[in-house]
């Protein structure tokens, strides 16, 4: 047996990775540069770990020539471990106890921070602390900068993508057999979370939805004690991660014979994902791409029980860019892996939703899920 193979493989993999990560930095610091800024604080947990490698807690800062994790004892080992080409700073305190000093030392005058994950609080005590210190810093709020970045899937993230896809798929086969009337809806999320875990996926990146009958009208509904009835609406949406990365994957079933109201709502909610899923194209606006599915509902006479967005992405976060709605700005782009699930709903009868992810190749949309969708 050859042992150099396994190590020769595990350099090329590690190698991979690196070079990914440096990608990422240098579109990054061309985002800065654009921007006016000398160098941008990020603390989203996603965000660390696209760019770094990094999962446990703390802040990076990255200039044109820095890259710089800091982090307090708690985390300091894991992350030489897990960023081994970052500088890695052991911080004391809150933020405005060590980030003033530290942008001084390196002369930085424009700091961009994420306006949407440092709080009014944190912001404010920042603020002081720099007129305190009398540190000729802006503090400069952005947003999306590496989310953009994110958006756009590379085929390594494809890869853990696809397989957290395959695992609900076949997680959400093996639950069908499981349900059936008598059981609860409590009972149900969880024979799905053990059946993801077992497995292999790490965790749940969002709380199982099981919703059956009047309950199927919530789209963001939580199980209950309720059991299952013949004949309703059973809703449910459920999510594997691998290597950091989500799927997402909602199915409608009926237990029994489903009544022609439902019957009727399942296929025109059917059609709605196939008309979007057959019409989405590269460079189009994700608000296009949202009317593609909600012209179907809307012609059926139910717009206004579709409420919600066509999709979202989804990547090391569950929900992510690109959004796709009618108040969405964003353009999709070849390399983007999102969901498309129209809906409808009826308040105190029930709802039905079909979910599925796809991604972006070639000007058009590719089908990842491969659960089934007979109802």
């Amino acid at each position: 047996m050859d042992k150099g193979k396994p190590e020769m493989t595990n350099r090329i993999v590690e190698g991979e990775k690196r070079n990914s990560k440096i990608k990422r930095l240098r579109k990054l610091r061309t985002s800065i540069a654009e921007k006016g800024l000398d160098a941008l604080l990020l603390s989203q947990p996603e965000n660390l770990r696209y760019l770094s490698g990094f999962t446990g807690s703390g802040w990076l800062l990255i200039s044109g020539r820095n890259a710089i994790l800091a982090t307090d004892f708690l985390y300091v080992e894991q992350a030489k471990g897990e960023s081994p080409d970052f500088e890695i700073i052991r911080i004391k305190g809150e933020l405005h106890d060590w980030l003033p000093g530290l942008v001084s030392d390196l002369g930085w005058h424009k700091l961009g921070f994420e306006a949407n994950f440092i709080s009014y609080d944190g912001y404010h005590k920042l603020g002081e602390a720099v007129k305190t210190k009398q540190v000729n810093l802006e503090l400069i709020p952005t947003t999306g900068i590496v989310e953009q970045l994110r958006s756009i899937k590379e085929p390594e993230e494809l890869g853990f993508i696809t397989k957290a896809v395959e695992l609900a798929d076949a997680a959400f086969e093996q639950a069908k057999a499981i349900i059936r009337p008598g059981i609860t809806e409590k009972e149900i999320a969880w024979e799905i979370e053990k059946i993801l875990r077992q497995k292999g996926s790490e965790g749940i990146p969002f709380e199982i939805i099981v919703a059956s009958g009047p309950n199927s009208a919530l789209p963001h509904a939580r199980p209950t004690e309720k059991t299952i009835r013949s004949g309703e609406p059973v809703l449910i949406d459920m999510g594997a991660r691998i290597s950091g990365y989500c799927s997402d994957l909602s199915r409608t079933l009926f237990l029994g014979k489903a009544n022609k109201t439902f019957k009727e709502i399942y296929n025109i909610v059917l059609k709605a994902q196939t008309t979007a899923m057959e019409g989405i194209e590269s460079a189009m606006d994700a608000s296009q791409a949202d009317r593609l599915a909600r012209s179907v509902v809307e012609q059926a006479g139910y717009g206004d029980a579709f409420g919600h967005g066509l999709g979202h992405g989804v990547g090391l976060a569950v929900h992510e860019f690109p959004r796709l709605g009618l108040s969405s700005f964003d353009s999709l782009a070849d390399g983007m892996i999102f969901t498309i699930e129209p809906g409808i709903y009826f308040a105190g009868q029930g709802g039905v939703r079909i979910e599925d992810m796809v991604v972006l190749e070639n000007g058009k949309a590719r089908v990842l899920t491969k659960a089934s969708k007979d109802t």
